[in-house]
């Protein structure tokens, strides 16, 4: 008899459609980062309501959607590292330890580019150099995080022999044996 595969739900609605409502805005905020204006703007502050709206549900939402289920601490996150280098890393059924904070890094990074595009369009900020170079740092910054972020998604995914991708647009993962 051949063994059926169990899948768990893993990703609830809310974080699906935010993972890819930020992706969405991300790209569209790169690509209309030069001579858009207006638009820029508010695709700006679209991700940063976004961003917003995923804290919120990282403290109320779905078991695998909250902080406290994948945000670990320095000794599990090197832990986990050092074990994945010696190939014998355990499986999460949410983030793994590194993948957690890389969320982390991302959300804030997001925000804080949102919240210097803001700064920068006040009476205060308008026109000062520095704030428009740290908008664009961060913004610029945005993108080394997605690719590290991308590329454990496929290691993980290769790895595990599971399709994240494909979890992330359904919700559902294949339980391990």
């Amino acid at each position: 008899m051949i063994p059926v595969p169990q899948f768990l739900r893993v990703w609830d609605l809310w974080v699906r459609i935010g993972h890819w409502s930020l992706v969405s805005a991300i790209t569209a905020a790169w690509l209309t980062r030069d001579g858009y204006g207006r638009v820029h703007d508010y695709i700006g502050y679209s991700a940063l309501i976004i961003v917003l709206l995923r804290i919120v549900w990282g403290f109320t939402g779905s078991p695998h959607a909250r902080f406290s289920d994948f945000l670990r601490g320095p000794r599990v996150v090197f832990a986990y590292g050092r074990d994945l280098l010696a190939n014998r890393e355990a499986n999460y059924t949410g983030h793994n330890p590194l993948g957690g904070w890389m969320i982390a890094a991302l959300l804030f990074t997001i925000a804080a580019t949102g919240f210097t595009g803001w700064l920068y369009t006040t009476d205060y900020f308008w026109g000062v150099e520095w704030m428009e170079d740290l908008h664009a740092f961060l913004g610029t910054l945005i993108l080394p995080l997605a690719a590290l972020h991308v590329g454990g998604v496929i290691f993980t995914s290769w790895r595990q022999k599971q399709n994240l991708v494909a979890a992330m647009v359904h919700g559902w993962k294949r339980q391990r044996d």
